[in-house]
């Protein structure tokens, strides 16, 4: 079989609902990775594109956070409402959902202004 065009993980990391910096379980990771699978069945994109859950991808404060490779493209605060622009734009045509890309200096980065207890406010003006 050869390779998958890209490679996509959506976070299902479980926690204690306590937990100061969240999971993406408790914000419905396993419901969005279902339906991010069953949009890239629905659009003909199965063979090329594969879908996994993964554990914590250390974006907590960003969840739901999903990755697509070989891009390397980050989304964060991805709900079920997104699931259809993001397989649609990004999986099949090839263009990034900016509006829920994360920006760099939220990824794996401490200067990002949602850890540290920030409110969670979306990333609009990031």
């Amino acid at each position: 079989m050869a390779p998958y065009d890209r490679h996509v993980f959506v976070c299902t990391n479980q926690r204690e609902a306590s937990h100061p910096r969240g999971c993406c379980a408790n914000k419905d990771g396993a419901s969005i990775r279902e339906a991010v699978k069953a949009a890239v069945e629905q659009a003909g994109l199965s063979g090329t594109v594969r879908v996994n859950k993964s554990g914590c991808l250390d974006q907590c404060e960003h969840g739901v956070t999903m990755v697509v490779y070989p891009e390397g493209v980050w989304y964060g605060f991805v709900t079920l409402s997104d699931v259809e622009e993001i397989v649609r734009s990004h999986l099949k045509d090839g263009k990034p959902v900016e509006r829920l890309r994360l920006p760099d200096t939220c990824v794996n980065t401490s200067r990002c202004p949602h850890r540290g207890g920030a409110v969670q406010l979306g990333l609009g003006g990031l």
